[in-house]
């Protein structure tokens, strides 16, 4: 794994950083052995319902059924994160990059509500339906069970996207990024970047064992409810 340099958003600019709660040995202790736990039971549990969508994946286009793909975590270090994937082979995301620019820039970007690329035409079909529910997400499983993700925690964003990120933003890489989060059940794709990231800090600051319960628990109910995922 390697540590990112960030641009604007320097690791060297302490003074600038918003301050960090500090865990306590037992509380990190706790949230790793819950991480653990449900990772593993969910992984079993839901062993079943995987291999039937990584084959639909398979069969429905062409490309395997793991999409695999560099991420910032913990440090600012790098991770290969795994998700279903969603999109065609061999496309780029220069449309995103435009997006998260604009959005960093203060630009309104929404379109119907939402925040993310309006018909993208890399993501595939059954892409879409997997988005809208958040089930090409639960690969994730396996990086939470690893250690490279927390159940909950900031979205892991690409490495493009870290080195775009302003300074004050930079504590959000003081915690694993995280399957789910304040982001998912305050609003996901009803956000922007820039309102996804203030965000992030305010979980930072805040986060306790009690919290992240609440937001597991606020997760299946509140992607019932978004219809604006994509």
């Amino acid at each position: 794994m390697s540590t990112l340099g960030y641009g604007a958003a320097d690791m060297g600019t302490q003074d600038r950083l918003t301050p960090v709660v500090t865990v306590p040995t037992w509380e990190a202790v706790a949230r790793r052995t819950v991480d653990v736990t449900l990772s593993a039971l969910a992984l079993i549990v839901l062993a079943i319902p995987l291999l039937v969508i990584a084959l639909v994946v398979r069969w429905t286009s062409n490309g395997p059924a793991l999409f695999q793909q560099s991420r910032v975590g913990l440090g600012g270090r790098s991770f290969t994160m795994y998700k279903f994937r969603t999109m065609r082979t061999g496309v780029g995301d220069e449309m995103l990059k435009q997006l998260i620019a604009a959005e960093l820039r203060g630009e309104d970007t929404s379109v119907d509500g939402s925040y993310k690329l309006d018909g993208d035409p890399r993501v595939t079909p059954i892409g879409a339906f997997l988005r809208k529910t958040s089930l090409d997400e639960l690969p994730q499983l396996i990086n939470v069970l690893f250690g490279d993700m927390s159940l909950v925690g900031p979205r892991p964003c690409l490495e493009w996207e870290a080195r775009m990120f302003p300074a004050e933003f930079q504590p959000r890489f003081s915690v694993r990024p995280g399957l789910t989060g304040l982001w998912q059940v305050s609003g996901r794709s009803t956000m922007g970047t820039l309102e996804m990231l203030h965000l992030d800090l305010t979980y930072v600051r805040t986060r306790n064992l009690a919290g992240d319960l609440s937001i597991m628990i606020r997760t299946v109910p509140s992607m019932l409810r978004d219809r604006s995922a994509k």
